[in-house]
């Protein structure tokens, strides 16, 4: 049956079914048998329009502590790519079950809670963090929910992520929605905010600090983007690296100190043999690549942390160029896994290396008042439509998006909309 309570949405008629079209709105807080999704199934693993195929299948089912979301709109992650690939593992060999649903970013509307859950109601809006653990260890209890052994990843190391109608969470994975944005700006920025939020400040006591230069890699793409504004809400300086001059003005309009092009440099993979006449070149021209961000910070002035993500392609350098006793702090390697370095400046300069991935709720959600607070932008770039999810995949592989954080439709049935009610006025009639 419908829910019959106070919501806050204004009510309105929609027939009961067990199945709806894409956009098409149930009454509020029913729940049909069955929904559409793009499902991934180990035999389609490969590149995202092989392996993403539209299904109809069962509308989750929600334990007691969990809640049920519509989703309006949901964010593109590269760990969409990763699960349709099934590289660097397939996510069937984690959760064993039968399909894979993606996505790790989702805004949208609470439709059925469990028993347990006392923080949200049915008809809530909400965004959605992708941190899941079991909550009874020690770490949930008094230390780092990310350091549990329950720890998982949301729509890649669960089977239930966000390109579907409705998507099931734990009730701890919702935050409220910046009622001044638009369902698919809301849908694009939690994951790669929050993994940001944790790099800079989450590793005490190396959070970076007010005055201190950071190096961003990858500024133009979510994650950089986020941590270059975030850099300056702390009152650091962000340096930001990018690989396409036409990205530079985006990077300095999102508020970076100075904007580096690493195709200037020949630089870059694993590091030669050390003392090789390879090696004595690469470390030619990633003094050269230092001096450039002297260019910026000051003569000698090297940077207090390295914001690295690429991995292999660039570890050697970051681990060079950091200043004595700073970090590099690391959170992917969308370049590749086999990360080198010469190990002498890191003993000798006393470096710190930190490994960080993504961010628990107190983090995320200090992430997320930032943007409800507008003090951050979330650097949409690009909007697609229901049925060319797996196509946005595709250009995120190939490196083709735009700067920024892309989304897609689900149940919004056109952009631009900000409330359910204006989603109910532009939809299909039933």
């Amino acid at each position: 049956m419908a829910l019959d309570q106070e919501t806050g949405i204004a009510p309105y008629d929609a027939p009961e079914k067990d199945l709806y079209e894409i956009g098409e709105m149930p009454p509020l807080g029913y729940v049909p048998k069955k929904m559409y999704a793009w499902a991934i199934r180990r035999e389609r693993h490969g590149e995202p329009e092989q392996s993403f195929q539209q299904e109809v299948v069962d509308t989750w089912e929600i334990d007691s502590h969990e809640v049920l979301v519509l989703v309006m709109a949901a964010g593109v992650n590269y760990n969409g790519v990763w699960a349709g690939l099934g590289v660097p593992i397939s996510p069937f060999d984690g959760h064993k079950q039968p399909y894979h649903i993606a996505g790790s970013d989702a805004a949208g509307i609470v439709w059925k809670v469990g028993d347990k859950v006392k923080r949200w109601k049915v008809g809530d809006e909400v965004v959605i963090h992708c941190n899941q653990d079991d909550g009874d260890d020690e770490e949930c209890n008094g230390g780092d929910p990310m350091f549990s052994p329950s720890q998982r990843i949301w729509g890649y190391e669960t089977h239930d992520g966000s390109f579907s109608q409705f998507t099931r969470v734990q009730a701890q994975q919702l935050m409220p929605r910046p009622k001044h944005l638009t369902w698919e700006e809301s849908a694009c920025y939690t994951l790669t905010l929050a993994t940001a939020y944790r790099m800079l400040f989450g590793h005490h006591p190396h959070e970076l600090k007010p005055g201190q230069n950071v190096l961003v890699w990858g500024a133009s793409g979510g994650l950089g983007s986020y941590a270059i504004q975030l850099a300056n809400t702390a009152g650091a300086n962000a340096i930001g690296v990018i690989s396409d001059e036409s990205k530079r003005q985006f990077v300095m309009d999102q508020g970076a100190k100075g904007v580096i092009n690493r195709k200037d440099f020949k630089c870059w993979g694993q590091l030669p043999t050390v003392n090789t006449p390879e090696y004595n070149a690469w470390l030619k021209e990633a003094r050269k690549f230092g001096k450039a961000i002297w260019d910026i910070t000051g003569k000698g002035v090297n940077v207090d942390m390295v914001f690295e993500h690429p991995g292999e392609a660039t570890f050697p350098v970051s681990t060079l160029i950091v200043k004595k006793g700073g970090i590099v702090v690391i959170c992917a390697g969308t370049s590749g896994f086999n990360c080198t370095f010469d190990v002498r400046y890191m003993w000798m300069h006393q470096k710190r290396l930190q490994g960080s991935h993504f961010a628990n709720l107190k983090q995320a959600s200090s992430a997320n008042k930032l943007m409800i607070e507008r003090r951050l932008d979330p650097c949409m770039s690009e909007v697609f439509p229901w049925d060319q999810i797996p196509q946005a995949h595709t250009k995120m592989l190939r490196n083709e998006h735009k700067p920024g954080n892309m989304a897609v439709l689900v149940q919004a049935p056109k952009t631009g909309l900000r409330t359910f009610e204006d989603a109910l006025e532009a939809g299909p009639k039933a």
